[in-house]
């Protein structure tokens, strides 16, 4: 199957190195020298990378071909595809690949659902989770042991017990009077998140 390992961000110098964007939690297996990837448009790739080092705490890679600045900016935003067997796990069994934790339902201990998993940003502190409520609106869950407490492949299912004010919108108006606060929670919807466009 293939995966999105990274994007392609800014040219950094003059020799054709580039920032990515990691979108994977293996980048020395996946974004290593030799690797060779395929591309998001196709017409850039395939890239086979020539060198990798981190750089202010950002990812720096080079391809073979590319030499100058005009080369790597011409692949600024090109997405970055490597090819996974389906079946592989991470040594660490608390560790999970991307492509396995994308669609998962979220929910609570009692079964509550919050959403769906539609995107991982890997962050250098922690994961989040990209989390797609039935209204359409989207909260951000980090992906640690306090927070996510079961991960059910086979359900299909993240289990969290999310701190108060993660998942819920509870915050009252700075300056707004008692009458106003209650208007404002009867305008929220019914798992308290605030719907429409405040603009």
């Amino acid at each position: 199957m293939q995966l999105v390992v990274a994007r392609v961000g800014r040219a950094h110098g003059i020799k054709g190195e580039v920032t990515v964007e990691v979108r994977t939690d293996e980048p020395e297996l996946r974004l290593g020298p030799g690797a060779v990837l395929d591309t998001e448009p196709a017409s850039a790739g395939p890239l086979t990378i020539e060198t990798g080092r981190v750089h202010s705490g950002r990812l720096l890679l080079r391809f073979a071909g590319v030499s100058d600045r005009t080369g790597a900016e011409a692949l600024r935003n090109t997405l970055l595809i490597a090819e996974v067997d389906p079946q592989d796990m991470p040594e660490d069994p608390d560790e999970y690949y991307d492509h396995q934790l994308m669609d998962l339902d979220v929910v609570l201990a009692d079964g509550t659902e919050v959403g769906r998993i539609t995107e991982i940003t890997h962050l250098p502190s922690q994961d989040l989770f990209i989390v797609e409520r039935p209204d359409g609106t989207e909260v951000m869950i980090p992906f640690v042991e306090e927070i996510v407490t079961e991960i059910d492949l086979e359900e299909q299912r993240a289990v969290i017990d999310p701190p108060p004010g993660l998942i819920d919108n509870n915050a009252v108006v700075a300056g707004a009077t008692d009458g106003d606060a209650d208007d404002a929670g009867d305008a929220a919807g019914p798992d308290g998140a605030a719907k429409g466009d405040p603009s």
